[in-house]
């Protein structure tokens, strides 16, 4: 990870503009990926972010001088580009956003036929050495056209989310300047919803702040706003709208782990007895509530890539991170932002009870820490340590991702950064929010000292 080129991370390439990445990097990536995939046909697409253009148009360079044709999307969200190199056919298709990250950063995140990921284990350490050594082994002359997705995009959403499914709603939406602005005009003629719209206008100079609602201070406009008004929930998108968050009718942030209880319940009202994905991190909710409505429930190692090889695997419907990453199968096992957002409309108007109400069962059944970062100078002594302390009296340890240690009535998973000297903690209770509290700064104390 990163042996060549200190922008390759683990599942993408990713950093700052333009001492990390630039466009002579992205045209040898591209000559990089032509000669490690062999595709024919590559679309590209770019989010808000100043630098994308020049970025693509230098990708789109590297692929026609390797004799690849690359089709040019425009702006759009990295769920459109996973949509048209599946829905079309393409052999690979690639992403240009660097998700949360300031905007002085982009990034490349690209995808095989079927919009298949390509990550440190599938090919993306190979393009990194093929970019350094620029041994280029095909070349050609490859056209470049430019393709607008969003009518055939939004088709495939309306399949997905019948809009007579969809009661009248009043909702907050705020795409924080990000490129969700534009999917959502195209979407919301088509459904019963009345949307206040927030901060709509995309804008790479992120004038008000990163978009990337999962912080506190990226999401206190939102929840400001809801609680000034009369909503039925508010939902807000991080700059590429891979992820959306969810805001009750109070304006109250609801963690990612109950929406992941939430989409599946969504999922398996409509079409029982499938088979769900979930992450170790926080489990029980998830469990309840797909047992309670007849689906399976698989348990995967976090992070894009192996969830959507699982869900190919076990043939599943839904796969949910609580990091707000949602993976669907009729979205071809990729996550997607949009979808969630319409299921979850769904949900409300189908039960008739509010957002609030449907997550506050969750809540008080299975309180949760959320995801708590600490600062460790030896993230395997800390797991070490943690462990032996914990084991004995332990109903279940796994290993699956970090270690998850179970009692009778509590739980908690502890795991390692992939990218920092961080270690990160998740404890759930049943129905016990004091005993959640206890363990956490008890794990805390022992994590911190």
């Amino acid at each position: 990870m990163g042996k060549y080129f200190p922008a390759f991370k683990a599942y993408d390439v990713r950093g700052k503009v333009p001492s990390e990445l630039n466009p002579e990097l992205a045209y040898n990536v591209a000559r990089a990926f032509a000669d490690e995939l062999g595709p024919k046909t590559v679309c590209i697409g770019y989010d808000i972010r100043l630098s994308g253009p020049g970025l693509a148009e230098a990708f789109a360079k590297g692929l026609n001088d390797a004799g690849v044709d690359a089709v040019d999307l425009g702006m759009v969200g990295t769920e459109m580009v996973y949509f048209a190199t599946a829905f079309y056919g393409y052999d690979g298709g690639v992403m240009i956003t660097a998700s949360h990250n300031p905007a002085d950063y982009n990034g490349l995140k690209m995808v095989r036929s079927e919009s298949r990921p390509v990550s440190g284990d599938t090919g993306l350490n190979e393009i990194e050495k093929r970019a350094y050594d620029q041994k280029w082994e095909r070349s050609g002359t490859g056209s470049k056209v430019n393709k607008d997705v969003y009518e055939d995009f939004v088709k495939h959403l309306l399949n997905i989310v019948d809009p007579s499914a969809v009661k009248p709603l009043n909702l907050l939406l705020d795409v924080g300047n990000g490129a969700a602005g534009i999917a959502l005009e195209k979407l919301l003629p088509h459904y019963k919803i009345e949307a206040t719209r927030r901060n709509f206008q995309p804008d790479g100079t992120f004038p008000n702040g990163v978009p990337n609602p999962i912080l506190e201070e990226a999401r206190a406009g939102t929840m400001e706003t809801l609680r000034a008004g009369s909503f039925d929930f508010g939902v807000a998108w991080d700059g590429d709208y891979d992820r959306c968050f969810f805001f009750d009718e109070h304006g109250e942030f609801i963690e990612g782990y109950y929406i992941v209880g939430l989409l599946a319940q969504a999922i398996l009202q409509i079409d029982p007895k499938n088979t769900i994905v979930y992450d170790p991190r926080l489990t029980w909710n998830t469990l309840d509530i797909v047992q309670k409505l007849g689906g399976n429930a698989v348990i995967c190692k976090s992070g894009h890539a192996f969830i959507k090889e699982k869900m190919r695997a076990v043939d599943a419907i839904y796969g949910g991170e609580m990091s707000a990453h949602h993976y669907f199968k009729s979205h071809w096992y990729c996550d997607s932002g949009l979808i969630p957002f319409l299921l979850v409309s769904r949900l409300v108007s189908h039960t008739g009870r509010s957002l609030g109400d449907l997550v506050g069962e969750m809540i008080q059944n299975y309180p949760c820490s959320g995801e708590i970062n600490s600062q460790v100078s030896d993230v395997p002594a800390v797991l070490k340590a943690v462990e032996e302390h914990f084991s004995a009296g332990a109903k279940g340890i796994d290993k699956i991702d970090g270690l998850s240690v179970e009692f009778e009535n509590w739980r908690f998973n502890l795991r390692g950064s992939n990218t920092e000297p961080l270690i990160r903690l998740n404890v759930e209770t049943r129905g016990d929010h004091a005993l959640m509290v206890e363990k956490r700064d008890e794990l805390l104390e022992m994590i911190r000292r």
